[in-house]
Formats: structure tokens, sequence, C-alpha cells
């Protein structure tokens, strides 16, 4: 698979790392670095200034880097981890969207798990790290990692539904949107697409099946929504997963769906002492996220906490949204003060916290026992804490001593 005698690894991370398995010599240029030093595996990790193009013949490249980095202006040889391991022999599937990937993975991961399938991509396996002789790789598949890739496409593909999401990496939400349809111009004649009705109409050699929303899903494929346990959001993971299964193997398995659990912090349920609902939603870190979960509570009024790092995406269509629901906002983070003026615009309750303590404070007053407290940010969390997980552990938190 190494062909190239000078290979230049960008980004020295959870993607890149594990590569070295095949390629011992590579040498890797990341911006964090200030002084070259080698690695726990030996390998050269030098500053991303040190990079010389003339004397690189290949570069591989983590997809968290931006494509306005020097390290990708400079390149000449350019490729994914993707595009690396293009000709390996699994079947192959991607999956990509806004919202949902990695729940869709996982339970297709559940379901396909003893057919020989395994799970990568972003959902945290770095495909070095895959074995190269499984029957199936399942990838959760980002933009970003789309972006750089030119030769890799899937056997089958799932999209979920888009909304505005990493803009400021992309540059605008057309952009955005023509990396996630990408591998669609290099797909083949025997492989297929499922993906919003809204794209149908993107030039391929693959087959085409589009869909509208949950209800078109079931109708196609022949599913009875009534025997799957998942509703919200989830019913649209659960249905995309069990669509490829009934693909591959014509087969509908309502038991083994179903025994699949979820991961915290996606609408996790919790009660306080006073057995009110409190919901930890803090993956939801974009609008169309946020969307989705007050459309699952929506029969409540809901206090929501919204806000944290919103990208720079614009707000209007999430407002838009919220405009004639049942619920007040309690902002939080870095944009608060943009979410108390968009409240204002589209006269909708909303109280500025200092913080999402203040704002569980505030709740904890208010809350009603046939309400709903609702964290789903809209926003990353990075403003304020380490991680999306972090956010949700001290909301559950909090909650448990109520």
């Amino acid at each position: 698979m190494n062909k190239h005698k000078n290979i230049s690894i960008f980004g020295h991370g959870i993607t890149t790392k594990p590569l070295v398995k095949y390629l011992p010599n590579a040498v890797f240029y990341d911006d964090k670095c200030t002084k070259a030093f080698r690695d726990a595996n030996g390998s050269l990790v030098r500053p991303a200034s040190k990079f010389d193009a003339e004397l690189s013949d290949l570069e591989i490249t983590s997809p968290g880097i931006a494509p306005h980095n020097p390290l990708i202006q400079k390149a000449k040889n350019l490729i994914s981890e993707y595009d690396y391991f293009a000709k390996t022999k699994p079947f192959k599937i991607w999956i990509s969207g806004t919202n949902g990937k990695t729940t869709t993975t996982q339970m297709m991961h559940h379901l396909l798990q003893d057919k020989g399938a395994l799970a990568g991509g972003n959902i945290g396996t770095a495909l070095a790290e895959l074995d190269q002789n499984a029957a199936i790789w399942i990838l959760e598949t980002s933009s970003f990692t789309m972006h750089y890739t030119n030769t890799a496409y899937p056997n089958i593909y799932v999209l979920l539904p888009l909304s505005p999401d990493h803009l400021s990496w992309h540059g605008d939400m057309q952009a955005y949107i023509s990396d996630k349809l990408k591998p669609l111009s290099l797909m083949q004649e025997n492989d297929t697409a499922i993906i919003p009705q809204a794209y149908k109409n993107t030039p391929t050699k693959a087959k085409v099946i589009s869909y509208k929303d949950e209800e078109d899903l079931a109708k196609i494929f022949a599913i009875n929504t009534k025997k799957v346990k998942f509703k919200g959001a989830f019913l649209m993971d659960a249905l995309l997963a069990m669509a490829v299964e009934k693909i591959l193997f014509q087969d509908i398995d309502y038991e083994k769906i179903n025994s699949f659990t979820l991961d915290p912090h996606r609408q996790e349920e919790c009660k306080d002492s006073k057995n009110r609902l409190w919901v930890n939603d803090t993956k939801a870190t974009n609008l169309d996220a946020t969307i989705a979960a007050v459309k699952r509570y929506e029969n409540s009024f809901i206090r929501l906490i919204l806000g944290g790092d919103d990208k720079g995406v614009d707000l209007n269509e999430l407002f838009e949204f919220l405009a004639d629901k049942k619920l007040k906002i309690y902002a939080i983070g870095s944009n608060k003060d943009k979410l108390i003026e968009l409240a204002n615009k589209y006269n909708i309750q909303a109280k500025k916290c200092l913080n999402l303590g203040d704002a569980i404070a505030h709740i904890d007053t208010d809350l009603q026992t046939h309400e709903v407290a609702l964290l789903s940010p809209a926003a990353a969390s990075l403003d304020e804490f380490r991680s999306y997980a972090q956010r949700g552990d001290e909301f559950k938190e909090a909650v448990s001593k109520l």
C-alpha cells in the first residue's frame, strides 16, 4: 500500500497516530508542536512551520485541519485517511449527516456485528486500527474527511438530514452540503445511496433511495414503526440502520434493534427529588439537534437551556421554529447576549443566566411537575467546559442535588 518514500502526516492525534503501523518512517507535522521530538512510537514530530512540500512525496491529513491551514495550502500530494485505505478488502458503509450519525453507526454495528462488521471512523476508531480482513467496515464519516477524500467511496452511503454546522470550517452552507454529497460523485453502479429527498437529483452512478422523513423511510423498507421502541430523533437512526440490514441481508430484526442501548447525553431523561422531568441533551451542539429535542417534548411546556459556542451559525432558523412553541429560554454561554436579542425579536420568553448552574437554579424555582426542563444548547461547549460530556455531567449532578 505504501509506494512513497517521504511521507508527511498532518496532525499528531487520534486519527493519524495509528498510521505508523503502516508508515513507520512517516514524519508528523503539528501546529501545537514547537520543537521537534520523537513520540512513544519513535515517530518524528515536527512543528508545522517546518513542512517542506518539495521534500514530501505524499501528505495524509487529520480531517480536523481546516482548508485554510498553511499545511494544507502548501501540500501537493494530499490525501485523506480514507483514500489511503481505499483499496482494502472490507465492504464499506459510510454514515454521515448533521445529527444522528454516531447513533446510526452504533445501531448498524449492533445489527451487523454478527455478520463480521466493525465500526470506525469519526466514531472514535481510526481506520488504521480496523482489521483489513473484516467483512464490513461501518464508518461514521465527517464532512471534514470527505472534503479531503478524492478516490475512496462507500458501497453503501447513508446520509441523514443536513442543517447548518461547521460553517466556519467549510466557509458556507453550500460548501458543507457539497462535501456531504461528494461521495455520490465517486460511487459506482453497484453501490447504493440512501439520502434525503432534497438531494435526490445529485449526479451519481449509484442507485439512489431518497426519503422525506421517518414515515417515508418506514414505507420504503416495509418497517413497522410500532414495533420499534425508539422515538423522536432516534427513530430515524434506527430506521436507517434497519434499512441497511434489509438491503444486505433481506432481514428486519425488531428484537435486536430494540435491545440497543443509547449513549448518555442524548435526550437522557432523569427525575429530581420532586419527580420533575429534566432532560440532558448536551450533545445537541447544532440547530437541528435542538429542534429535534424540542419536537419530542413539545406537548409539554419546556424550560430550555440554550447557549455556548455557536461557531457563528445564523440562529434565526432555530428561533423561527421556537416562536410558536410553549417554552422559556434560559440563555448561557458565550452567545447568551445574542440569544436574548433573538428571543426579544421573536417575542419568546427568555432569561439571561450567569452560567449553567445559575440556569438550573432559576429553572428549579420555575419548574412545574407537568413541565420539562431541557438542556439542548444548540452550541458547542468549549467556551465554558472541557467537552459536551462535562456539560452534561454537571447538569445531571446538579439535578440530582435538587
